[in-house]
């Protein structure tokens, strides 16, 4: 059956049908392309960016420009997840005529399917104007890294009874708003499963255990490719940065030692045409 662009609809219809929804980051072409070949249903743009590909020690810094240089990458390695473009710490807080804009750059110029935005109660009025431009939004609660230092650190959230109606209470308001689907991270499984039974729109858990309606990974810690911190809820499904330095090691070895290139990565000149280039050198000489 030929494969077609994964909608708002079909998240909908899989959280009503029970089936599980995909969801990796990405941030480059490349990347983009091999997970939309697997099938996974959405690809999220992350400022998580930041850490893994760009440097900065947290994701604040990550910049509008920065975000929208990726998701324009992205765009075109993936034909049919759903894209969704991340946005950056203080580009929907100052005003919501500045998120709206910001929110439309992500569209226009990135062809992104739909905007992130973290918070709860505090950016209801921001998601519900975005979302009257006619822009989707997925919100996220729960552990919400560009406010961290708020949170206490990157910490579990929602673990007493008075923050955990705090998060359910957002996540209402959020899809009242207008949200589309919903991030929870790093809060109780059984305060995650509360929330997804409670909303009509699909919720994505990351740290947030198995009852919520999908899952998302940042793709540097499913491979292994990012080596500061491991998260408790990663899974590494391979490690690939020991066999990427060790194959930069083997390499600088071999063009340290002569052994590459070798006879069998070289091009060769046949002998008769390599004879004329040196009659021609001698004739010029003289």
């Amino acid at each position: 059956m030929e494969r077609k662009k994964v909608t708002i609809q079909d998240l909908m219809g899989k959280k009503k049908e029970g089936k599980k929804i995909t969801m990796l980051t990405a941030y480059d072409f490349a990347m983009a392309s091999f997970i939309d070949q697997v099938g996974i249903d959405m690809i999220l743009v992350g400022d998580s960016a930041g850490m893994v590909v760009l440097g900065y020690e947290s994701t604040v810094p990550v910049t509008m420009d920065e975000m929208i240089h990726h998701c324009k990458a992205v765009r075109r390695g993936v034909r049919y997840a759903f894209l969704v473009g991340d946005m950056p710490f203080m580009s929907y807080n100052i005003s919501r005529e500045e998120a709206i804009r910001n929110a439309g750059r992500f569209m226009k110029e990135a062809g992104c399917d739909a905007v992130k935005l973290e918070g709860g109660l505090e950016v209801v009025e921001t998601v519900k104007r975005i979302t009257l431009a006619g822009i989707p939004v997925m919100a996220h609660i729960g552990l919400t890294p560009q406010t961290a230092g708020q949170l206490g650190g990157f910490r579990v959230q929602g673990k007493d009874a008075v923050s955990a109606q705090r998060l359910l209470d957002s996540a209402q308001a959020l899809e009242e708003a207008g949200a589309c689907s919903i991030v929870i991270e790093c809060i109780p499984d059984k305060l995650a499963g509360l929330i997804s039974q409670s909303l009509k729109i699909p919720t994505i858990g990351i740290g947030a255990g198995p009852a919520c309606d999908g899952q998302v990974l940042v793709t540097n810690d499913l491979l292994g490719l990012f080596e500061r911190f491991t998260p408790k809820f990663v899974k590494q499904y391979i490690k690939l940065f020991p066999m990427i330095k060790e194959a930069v090691e083997i390499y600088k070895n071999e063009v340290e030692t002569g052994k590459f290139p070798g006879p069998e990565h070289t091009f060769v000149m046949e002998a008769d045409e390599l004879s004329k280039i040196m009659v021609n050198k001698i004739h010029k000489e003289k």
